[in-house]
């Protein structure tokens, strides 16, 4: 059996599929789908996961029954959703192996270790999340610290996992950074290495970008869910529900989409301070972000940017729209000014006179635009100790369905950029790894 099975890996090995995809757009096409279905998944169940324990803590604390049952509805998401998204990341592991098979042996043997821990995390956060959900309605009454305890574990082991993974995932986007040397047979096993091209410089950002992401755009998804539902809810007690869960996942996704263009500075600054000090024959000297910034990816770079303007604005209408729900509904006032100063702040920085009169006021617009956005955000939190949920008008919940849309879509994108960025290399300023699909390998059995 052993011999049996040892030669069938070989031979899978072996097989050149490199040119399997060629009527499908590509190698790089079809494997970069594969990755962006999982991503979809991926991040809702991130967020979620951590989402869920806080919003049953707050209920308990609170004795809102609303937050224990809008907990247990993204819980029984993420288990009812979990193995579409574990398959396409099979899928996609298998297109790696198959299409790019030097660059998948390289890093799996380099950050080895690091995998492993990874993998235990998720294990550790699965076994959480089915105890958390399947023991839900025995737990949440007998014994809701532990249920909850549960819960939090579910999300810091798939937090963990977050964290590995985006060290990897900047490795490959950095190449580790200046000074830092390619992966050769001397050190590709050595741990020490694998730690120092983990912690890369843009590793501390793009955890906190996509911690924050995934507690954002997913929230933006609940309250687009949310909206979907009121419209089929038959009781005013599940209308009533749904209209506030709208209300709690726009909250959330404004608060946390507000970080998003500090911490997205931060981490651009990074890419550019991660320049190899060496550019390898035909890299750009300024590195990946050279390339984001002035490169192939510089319109992609652009059009997340008015994605980004486009979702300040739609928080902001929905917030104004939402306002309505005050019996006095004078809140709307400021709201409306605050979201007026916003768009206004917004249209500037993506317009042809962004850096008119000099350099960074595409910067000051922005950080103008975020400013306003705070002060909508702050008047709304205050009016929604008063609101009266139930009856949301029809153009409240289209804006919420077109904002949930456009927050999946600026989450895939800006992967899809940042990985755009370190073309023509899979591992930046290493020319043994690049995007092209390789050739197989040989000398099994020797």
């Amino acid at each position: 059996m052993g011999t049996m099975s040892s030669l069938g890996l070989n031979l899978l090995a072996q097989v050149d599929l490199s040119g399997a995809f060629s009527q499908l757009g590509g190698a790089r096409f079809v494997t970069g789908t594969a990755m962006l279905i999982h991503m979809f998944f991926a991040q809702l169940f991130v967020g979620f996961a951590i989402a869920s324990p806080v919003l049953q803590a707050w209920g308990a604390r609170t004795g809102s029954p609303r937050m224990d049952r809008l907990a247990h509805s993204m819980t029984r998401f993420n288990v009812l959703t979990f193995s579409t998204g574990a398959t396409f990341a099979v899928l996609f592991v298998v297109l790696l192996v198959g299409l790019y098979p030097r660059v998948t042996a390289s890093i799996f043997t380099h950050f080895f270790y690091l995998t492993a821990i990874a993998m235990l995390s998720m294990v550790l956060a699965l076994w959480g999340m089915y105890t958390y959900y399947y023991k839900w309605d025995r737990y949440a009454v007998l014994n809701k610290k532990r249920h909850i305890t549960l819960g939090f574990t579910m999300g810091f082991f798939i937090w963990i996992w977050m964290v590995i993974m985006s060290g990897i995932d900047t490795y490959m986007t950095t190449g580790g950074g200046p000074g830092r040397p390619e992966i050769t047979g001397t050190n590709i096993t050595n741990f020490g290495a694998a730690l120092q091209g983990l912690f890369n410089p843009m590793f501390v950002e793009m955890v906190l970008h996509r911690t924050f992401a995934n507690l954002s755009w997913p929230a933006f998804a609940l309250s687009a869910w949310a909206a979907f539902m009121y419209i089929r809810s038959k009781t005013q007690a599940d209308k009533a529900f749904y209209d506030w869960a709208t209300s709690v996942g726009l909250t959330w996704g404004v608060g946390f989409l507000m970080l998003q263009p500090i911490i997205g500075f931060a981490m651009a600054y990074a890419m550019k301070s991660a320049a190899p000090e060496n550019p390898a024959p035909g890299a750009d000297p300024g590195g990946s972000f050279q390339r984001l910034t002035e490169g192939d990816s510089a319109n992609l770079f652009l059009i997340n940017l008015v994605l980004v303007i486009v979702l300040f604005v739609l928080s902001n209408i929905a917030m104004f729209m939402g306002a309505g729900r005050h019996p006095d509904r004078g809140s709307r006032v400021p709201i409306r000014f605050f979201g007026l100063v916003a768009a206004v702040a917004g249209l500037y920085a993506i317009s042809p006179l962004a850096e008119f009169p000099f350099l960074y006021m595409r910067y000051i617009m922005m950080l103008v635009m975020v400013l306003a956005t705070f002060g909508a955000f702050i008047t709304y939190m205050r009016g929604r100790l008063r609101f009266r949920y139930g009856s949301p008008g029809r153009a409240y919940r289209i804006t919420l369905l077109t904002l949930g849309t456009v927050a999946a879509v600026v989450a895939l994108s800006m992967g899809f950029m940042k990985s755009n960025s370190r073309v023509p290399y899979t591992v930046y300023n290493q020319p043994d790894y690049t995007v092209e699909p390789g050739p197989p390998p040989d000398g099994f059995g020797q």
